[in-house]
This record gives structure tokens, C-alpha cells and sequence, in this order.
């Protein structure tokens, strides 16, 4: 049994990661996935992994390669898929976004700005896109990827923990306005989960963060997604923690 048979999902991050995994996820579900990342390489070994676990599954996920900074970017990727897909997309999962660990001194302004630009304004620019058709339709559901650090502060993480704190503010916000419009608004925080996202920071050799091997792991975050979405039209998830047994 597919639980999301026709359903539409649009999924940003999805070349790696929790994306991936939730891009995975959905269309083994049965979605029909718009997988969004910046380049087209990643999101093309998505497809074959999807193919690997459900033959015939492949031939629902879209790749979209789409620089979410860039408003234009997103009314050139977005306006196309609301135009021509037989339903609008009735899932939003905003998942994409960079990690900058540096302390206060040592963030420039530049990162911090590319850091709030990419975790946060990039993802309210999808969802302003999306949320009036989902309106129009009485249906949807849109997913927020949060952290532990949209709620709890770590030195070294000034960008970071802005964008996830605005984040996590722009999901309430969301979720006041969409009571009793048959949409639904879900922010999943996971703590720290096993991503290439640490490639460059070396957590097992940096101290004071945690080893890999005690993080989450991308597919636990995805079911997480799946289970948010996959509950009946009358209840909404508010919010789901992730963290390590």
C-alpha cells in the first residue's frame, strides 16, 4: 500500500542528507517528488537509489536544479511545476540550508547574511509561493526542518542558531494562520544528525561537538516526515523532537 499515492511533494536539500532521505522516502511512499538542489548530479543518484527500493518508483521523482537565494530562480522553477503538474503540490518540505560554525568575531557579515538568506528567507520565498494555491485548495501540509538549535544556544553558532530560531518563529506564525484552512504545518528538529553538512568540521576530532556515531540518522528524520504527513486529515503535528536514545 502506497499511503501517499497522489500525492505531490516538493522537497528542497534534496541531493543529500535529510533531504535526500525525505525525497526517498515520500516517493517509495508513493509521492510524486519535486526534488530541488542547487546542482543536478546528486539528485540524479537519488533517483537511482529510489529505483533500487521500489522499480517503477523513479519515474515520480523530478529533479529540479534551483538556486533557492535567488528569487528568480524560484518563480522560474516554481511557477512551471504549479502550472503543469495535474495537482498542485499538497506537500512542502523546507529542508535546505547551510551550517557556518565560527564564533561572533570570526563570522563576517557576509556569511551571516548568506547563512539567514539561505536558512530562512530562501525558505519563506518557497513557501509564499506555495501557500496561497494550498489555501485556494482547502488541502496541504508543510514541513519545517528545524534543529535543536532553533531552540537552544551553542557558542560558535551566532548565524546558524539566528536562521533556525527565525526558522522555528516563522513555523508558529504559520501554524496560527492555517487553523482551520485544511492545511497543516509540521516543524521536525532533530538534534545533531549524521550529514555530509560535518564533512568540513571534523566532529570527531573537534571537541565540544558530538561524535558521528552518536548523531541521528538521515532516515530517522525521514520517518519522522513521513509519519508528520501521513496522519489523518483532522489532526495536526505541531511539532516533532529527534533526539538520540
Amino acid at each position: 500500500m502506497n499511503p501517499l499515492s497522489g500525492t505531490q511533494a516538493l522537497v528542497t536539500g534534496a541531493s543529500r542528507g535529510i533531504g535526500r532521505a525525505v525525497a526517498r522516502a515520500l516517493a517509495v511512499a508513493g509521492a510524486e517528488v519535486y526534488a530541488v538542489a542547487r546542482g543536478l548530479a546528486g539528485l540524479e543518484s537519488l533517483v537511482a537509489e529510489v529505483q533500487a527500493l521500489a522499480p517503477g518508483a523513479e519515474a515520480r521523482v523530478h529533479a529540479l536544479a534551483c538556486d533557492l537565494r535567488q528569487a528568480q530562480d524560484v518563480q522560474r522553477l516554481l511557477v512551471p511545476v504549479l502550472e503543469t503538474v495535474a495537482q498542485r503540490p499538497t506537500l512542502l518540505i523546507n529542508n535546505a540550508g547551510v551550517f557556518p560554525l565560527a564564533p561572533i568575531v570570526d563570522t563576517t557579515p557576509e556569511v551571516f547574511a548568506d547563512t539567514i538568506d539561505s536558512n530562512l528567507v530562501a525558505p519563506f520565498r518557497v513557501l509564499h509561493t506555495l501557500l496561497r494555491p494550498m489555501r485556494e485548495s482547502g488541502r496541504g501540509h508543510v514541513v519545517t526542518i528545524g534543529s535543536v538549535a532553533d531552540r537552544r544556544t551553542f557558542g560558535g553558532n551566532s548565524a546558524y542558531a539566528a536562521s533556525k530560531f527565525g526558522a522555528r518563529a516563522l513555523h508558529e506564525v504559520l501554524r496560527e494562520e492555517l487553523v482551520g484552512t485544511g492545511v497543516r504545518a509540521t516543524l521536525v528538529a532533530p538534534s545533531a544528525t549524521d550529514t555530509p553538512i560535518w564533512d568540513p568540521i571534523d566532529p570527531d576530532n573537534t571537541p565540544g561537538l558530538p561524535p558521528r556515531a552518536a548523531m541521528l540518522r538521515p532516515d530517522d528524520v525521514a520517518d519522522a516526515v513521513l509519519w508528520a504527513v501521513t496522519r489523518p486529515a483532522h489532526l495536526n503535528i505541531d511539532e516533532v523532537r529527534l533526539s538520540r536514545a
